[in-house]
């Protein structure tokens, strides 16, 4: 099984996390602006789908299958081949801190490639890079979502 694994320590609380990955307005916050979907009642549900475009490089379709206090989970139903019927799992644990600090792990998933290859590594690179950008959009207010990413190689 090919996949992705990332962590990722966020001085926020879960609450705060699950609305930049449920809602329409926290998902163009950090990952890209094009986002489109249902949100029923203001944020994702398990069952319903999620259009994430990235200008003209294309985009994927992921369907909502966890909605948890400490967990996300989506099923990529259309987008490039590598990535299509790959899970990708957003678990969050509250940690404390030395400081006193709120702060959640985000242990990070894209699992179930078909292929590993270097779009793998690409995505890999990527989910880091976005990563970072949910960190700063929950700490600072403001995340680098697509199309203000920092580009990396041949494939952006």
């Amino acid at each position: 099984m090919n996949g992705i694994y990332h962590k990722i320590g966020i001085r926020a609380g879960t609450a705060d996390i699950l609305k930049a990955l449920t809602t329409k307005t926290g998902l163009a916050g950090w990952w890209t602006r094009e986002v489109e979907g249902q949100f029923s009642n203001g944020a994702s549900r398990v069952g319903e789908s999620i259009r994430f475009d990235f200008e003209k490089k294309g985009g994927f379709d992921m369907k909502v299958k966890t909605v948890a206090p400490e967990r996300v989970t989506w099923e990529c139903t259309d987008g490039p081949d590598e990535w299509i019927g790959s899970q990708i799992d957003f678990s969050l644990k509250p940690v404390a801190t030395s400081d006193g600090a709120t702060m959640t792990l985000i242990h990070f998933r894209h699992q179930d490639w078909k292929t590993e290859n270097d779009f793998t590594a690409h995505c890999s690179m990527k989910w880091a890079i976005f990563l970072l950008s949910l960190r700063s959009l929950l700490e600072v207010g403001k995340g680098q979502p697509a199309p203000e990413d920092v580009k990396i190689d041949e494939f952006n």
